[in-house]
């Protein structure tokens, strides 16, 4: 750790140096095509003195560049800052220049302000204009990171819904369900297997968005529960309370059907009696609240919590999507069940996010 700061800092050194060397072959070419009889070494000492003077201000400059960024949104109380700051460096620069000639160079007389303020002035801003650069790609691979983790994590999201469709146990009972309708009902059975085949469609489909109006998250949730239905009939009682101004809110593309799955699996098939799940969706202080209720066992009291398909990945696709603006509870629900509650800032954009 101490030799990467070591070299840091010759690399940090080395820089300056290389700045104060170009300057001074600049000043030797000025003298030597002007007079024709150019002094090198007073040259170069004049000339990395003051840049390694710029190398000891510069980290000062750097922190007020991060704390008073050149960005939208902070340019009232940005600009002001370093407008002063820029004037006080300078003539501070200017200061230290003339006590380094004179006390350690040891050349007599000082250099006049009006020759080197604007310069010093340009320096300043430069060094802020390199800062501001620099923060702005970085911000820009921050999200190009971002982007890629979140795609993966949709990715994921689709590939586990999938997989929670094509569990075996699921496709065995919903083709028995079809074929018992085959006979009974044939009109039954050609819907079954025509849900069957939108949802399998839907979960494979290539959208490259993260976000999605709630109404087309329903479209799919719909699908699901009309198979899980008709596995379980009078078992499993769906109701739905979604308020109407909620449907054009923009939601993670496949967020609520693992919350479903995980309540039927967890809460509905272990009972033999019958169960419900509730879903739900309102505008609540800005933000759309999403819950899914059921009212099976519940965690219990000992032993590992009821992590089912879906929750963990949930959590993950919420705070790279959201990161503090949003909060996500799967506990027990007063009165007894589970309940998984989401909310999430409310946005009626229309719009689908896509990927980066």
């Amino acid at each position: 750790m101490l030799a990467k700061s070591w070299v840091r800092w010759v690399a940090y050194l080395g820089g300056w140096t290389l700045v104060g060397l170009f300057f001074a072959s600049q000043t030797w070419l000025a003298y030597k095509y002007s007079s024709g009889n150019p002094h090198w070494k007073p040259i170069l000492e004049f000339s990395l003195s003051e840049w390694y003077l710029w190398a000891l201000l510069a980290p000062g400059v750097v922190w007020l560049a991060r704390r008073f960024p050149i960005e939208r949104g902070r340019l009232a109380r940005s600009v002001p800052v370093h407008a002063a700051a820029s004037i006080l460096v300078a003539l501070l620069h200017w200061e230290l220049n003339n006590l380094c000639r004179r006390y350690v160079l040891h050349y007599p007389g000082a250099t006049s302000l009006v020759y080197v303020f604007h310069a010093n002035v340009v320096t300043y801003w430069l060094l802020v204009g390199a800062m501001s650069g620099y923060q702005f790609y970085v911000r820009y691979r921050q999200g190009e990171l971002r982007g890629s983790q979140l795609s993966t994590q949709l990715a994921e999201a689709r590939l586990q819904a999938l997989r929670a469709q094509l569990h075996p146990h699921f496709l065995f009972n919903t083709l028995n369900a079809i074929s018992a309708l085959v006979h009974r009902d044939p009109e039954a059975a050609d819907r079954m297997i025509a849900r069957l085949s939108d949802l399998l469609r839907m979960a494979l489909e290539d959208r490259r968005v993260q976000e999605v109006p709630l109404a087309k998250e329903m479209e799919f949730l719909n699908l699901y529960l009309e198979i899980e239905q008709t596995r379980f009939a009078d078992r499993l009682t769906v109701s739905l309370d979604v308020a109407p101004e909620t449907l054009g809110a923009r939601t993670p593309y496949l967020i609520l059907q693992p919350l479903v799955e995980n309540a039927i699996r967890h809460g509905i098939a272990p009972r033999a009696q019958p169960g419900r799940v509730k879903i739900s969706a309102k505008r609540q202080d800005g933000f759309l609240v999403l819950e899914v209720r059921d009212d099976g066992p519940g965690n219990p009291r000992s032993g590992p919590l009821r992590e089912g398909v879906g929750l963990s990945s949930t959590r993950e696709r919420l705070e790279k999507l959201y990161g503090g603006r949003h909060c996500f509870e799967a506990k027990n629900a007063p009165g007894g069940g589970f309940a998984a509650t989401l909310s999430i800032p409310f946005d009626s954009t229309g719009e689908p996010a896509r990927d980066a």
